[in-house]
């Protein structure tokens, strides 16, 4: 009888691109229920697998470069000690990759054709580099395809306990009231993608917040001036990567751009209303929420032919027409 299979999955990305990689376990498991599926994953992304019913351990690794030799070979002999039989890398790094070399992984898979995959055996997964209009989550499973799951679904999903259930439904009783529609605000963003500076979600709650229907939540958890004080607004994310999991999944929608949150969210089931731009690495095609109910917003032609900076770390898609707080705003009441 063949022995079960024992999954080591890496990605040591943020947040957006570990919510993206969550349907892995998912599949895994259900092309081969007896196999055991390990994360590793960097140390503040590792709760987003709390409460997960398909994953049965998660590893941390956060290492800096002063104690990077030490922290390498601890962490080979973790992860010999484990016997795994596959591990899938999604970020291709030298350091992952030697690491799982030398903890004598037999079958590890990767994207590309890189120098250190090809000198340590690593098979290589081609389709980022031939395929366009795919999502990023569907690269992620195909490392899993790679190694014989058959499965094509990789919506995300991420899971809440039922303490963390309960205080959903709490907090949705109080902010509810006089049936106000939730609307959660997130206007930070790790600067991969265009987005609007503070002022112009600042102009974004001015247009809200005095909507009687209305219940606005700022999500961030370092809140920008800008969106400081305002009255009758929520500041309720003071806390680790939970409790934001849990207001999150209060909400009723969340305006953010293509980030860590806005993926959260989606993975929760909670509609999103989200700015993108068509520049060929930051399309919603590739970058989308995916699994919820979303709404996408783009800027007219004009401005990305004419004004955009062609630069998504700085685009904060100013002198646009139509991608504008008064644009999102209205989307917003024709969804309710």
């Amino acid at each position: 009888m063949a022995k079960p299979r024992n999954i080591l999955v890496v990605r040591q990305d943020r947040i957006g691109d570990v919510v993206l990689a969550s349907a892995l376990p998912r599949e895994l498991k259900r092309q081969w229920p007896d196999c055991r599926v390990t994360l590793l994953v960097r140390r503040y992304t590792a709760p987003l697998f709390d409460h997960n019913p398909h994953v049965d351990e998660v590893l941390t690794d956060d290492y800096v470069d002063a104690t990077r030799r030490a922290s390498f070979w601890n962490r080979v002999g973790q992860l010999r000690r484990r016997r795994f039989t596959h591990a899938l890398m999604l970020l291709p790094q030298a350091r992952i990759n030697y690491m799982t070399f030398c903890a004598g992984i037999p079958v590890r898979v990767g994207h590309g054709i890189i120098l250190f995959h090809a000198l340590t055996g690593v098979r290589p997964v081609m389709t980022r580099k031939f395929q366009t209009g795919r999502h990023e989550a569907a690269y992620s499973l195909d490392l899993a395809r790679a190694i014989g799951v058959q499965g094509d679904d990789y919506t995300p999903e991420l899971f809440l306990g039922p303490g963390e259930k309960a205080r959903v439904a709490g907090l949705r009783e109080v902010w509810t009231r006089d049936g106000r529609r939730i609307i959660g605000i997130h206007s930070t963003s790790g600067k991969s993608s265009p987005n609007w500076d503070p002022a112009g979600y600042a102009e974004l709650a001015r247009l809200l917040m005095d909507d009687p229907k209305v219940q606005l939540v700022i999500t961030d958890h370092e809140v920008p001036g800008e969106l400081q004080g305002l009255p009758g607004v929520l500041y309720p994310n003071v806390g680790g990567l939970r409790r934001a999991m849990v207001h999150l999944a209060a909400l009723d929608v969340l305006v953010a751009a293509s980030t860590g949150p806005m993926h959260m969210a989606a993975a929760l089931k909670v509609p999103t209303m989200s700015a993108f731009c068509p520049l060929p690495n930051c399309t919603p095609e590739l970058w989308g929420p995916v699994g919820n109910t979303a709404k996408i917003l783009m800027p007219e032609a004009a401005y990305c032919r004419d004004q955009c900076p062609g630069d998504p770390h700085v685009c904060t898609f100013e002198g646009s027409l139509e991608l504008t707080p008064a644009a999102m705003a209205a989307a917003l009441r024709s969804s309710s």
